[in-house]
């Protein structure tokens, strides 16, 4: 589910996400592995290893934030109101 205000977390808070970020990209560059990484900066392992791959294909770059997820750029609303509808039975 997506939430129009962004994921629910404010400018600040999505700016102190991308900080954790960068702040894992900062050890990545140490060599510290990202399990590690997970336990020093608190979050989910499934998150550490996303940012790892992230970070190795593009660098520090690829962990900037991309800005608040728009489900109207994944789906325009003209699309979608389009669709045939069905009944839910």
């Amino acid at each position: 589910m997506r939430y129009a205000d962004g994921g629910g977390l404010t400018r600040a808070g999505r700016r102190r996400r991308e900080t954790v970020r960068i702040q894992a990209a900062e050890l990545f560059e140490q060599n510290i592995k990202p399990p590690d990484i997970a336990r020093s900066l608190r979050v989910s392992l499934k998150s550490a290893y996303q940012w790892y791959q992230l970070w190795r294909d593009g660098g520090v770059q690829a962990l900037a934030s991309r800005g608040r997820a728009d489900s109207d750029a994944a789906c325009p609303r003209a699309v979608w109101k389009s669709w045939p509808r069905t009944s839910m039975k």
